[in-house]
């Protein structure tokens, strides 16, 4: 009987390497922020909007709505449109300007003896246009996120229902979806003005009313395939409600979804708000919004431009950072992005 031959492993100097994991395992929330990462414009996006968020909550310590809205009727015309100044001598922002009647730039609160300085200028009324701008910013936003949650939570269960039951429920549900779609937005919102009066509670509701159809329509169908998913026949089997697996399994695995549509839901709901205040059916004055700042200053564009341009440029970059975090999740969540 030959004595047993020792067999030695070829082309591998270390065993325990063949068992490292090269890569870390990741959740699907590590992964999903691995990738947006990569997107450097929506994280900046998302740092920004943080920004804003908190500056707007902090700003409701220290400055109040009725601060914004006063000025004193005696010195109107001393503090009437002065330009911005920073107290620095940084074109655009050092107190110079014209004066109506005359083409020439003076120093406007050196002629009007004024010893304060307005980092963004005042407005026709002598009211500091940066006070009012963030009062309206807030304003801006808070009509905005109201709305998004109202179509959150309206949107995401009416399109689970839809889907969940499926078969005359879900039909007799989309057609009322279409009723509501062929409906136009301006005129829910003079209905909505003629019968609460035009405010902040009238444009919220009216946007609630008008953009959930979006996102139940998204939700609904993500519902009727994720339903028929092997997770969703063992939950059955093991005895889950219905509720209960919606909450547990259904939304958890459209998050991504909901995520993304709610991202694009608040810039839209942004802009809604402003030009409604623009023509009248919004906010009322003496109550600030990025859309009645934008619409009292539209007289005087061709002598203050500023008086438009700083409430126009907040507008415009508060949506367009909400876009841009929108496109940069809806790439994250795509599970054709997984390069990791």
């Amino acid at each position: 009987m030959e004595a047993s031959q020792e067999f030695t492993l070829v082309g591998i100097k270390n065993e325990a390497a063949t068992e490292k994991i090269n890569k870390p395992t990741l959740t699907f929330w590590q992964s999903v922020w691995h990738r947006l990462k990569k997107n450097k414009l929506a994280v900046v996006s998302l740092y920004f909007l943080v920004a804003i968020a908190i500056f707007a909550l902090g700003s409701t310590a220290v400055l109040s709505q009725s601060d914004a809205n006063q000025f004193n009727t005696n010195t109107g015309a001393k503090y009437k449109s002065l330009p911005p100044k920073s107290g620095l001598p940084i074109p655009f922002w050092d107190g110079t300007g014209t004066v109506l009647g005359s083409a020439d730039k003076v120093d406007v609160y050196e002629q009007n003896d004024v010893k304060q300085n307005f980092l963004l200028g005042t407005d026709n009324l002598g009211r500091s246009l940066g006070k009012r701008v963030t009062v309206g910013l807030r304003i801006s936003l808070f009509v905005a996120l109201a709305a998004t949650a109202i179509d959150l939570i309206f949107g995401v269960s009416y399109g689970l229902i839809s889907g969940w039951f499926g078969g005359w429920v879900d039909t007799i549900m989309q057609r009322i979806i279409e009723v509501i779609s062929a409906i136009p937005t301006l005129v829910v919102v003079t209905l909505l003005a003629m019968l609460f009066g035009s405010g902040i509670g009238s444009i919220i509701l009216a946007i609630a009313l008008t953009n959930w159809v979006s996102m139940a329509r998204q939700v609904r169908n993500q519902t009727l395939t994720l339903k028929e998913r092997d997770f969703v026949l063992a939950a059955k089997t093991l005895g889950g409600s219905g509720p209960k697996i919606a909450v547990k399994h259904l939304v958890p695995n459209m998050a991504g979804t909901i995520i993304v549509q709610v991202m694009m839901t608040i810039p839209a709901a942004i802009m809604f708000e402003a030009v409604l205040s623009a023509i009248n059916l919004g906010v009322k004055a003496p109550t600030a919004s990025l859309g009645t700042l934008i619409a009292d200053s539209q007289s005087m564009l061709q002598y203050y431009p500023y008086q438009i341009l700083i409430p126009a440029t907040i507008l415009v970059l508060v949506s367009l950072a909400f876009i841009l975090l929108g496109d940069g999740l809806r790439d994250a969540f795509d599970p054709k992005m997984l390069d990791e």
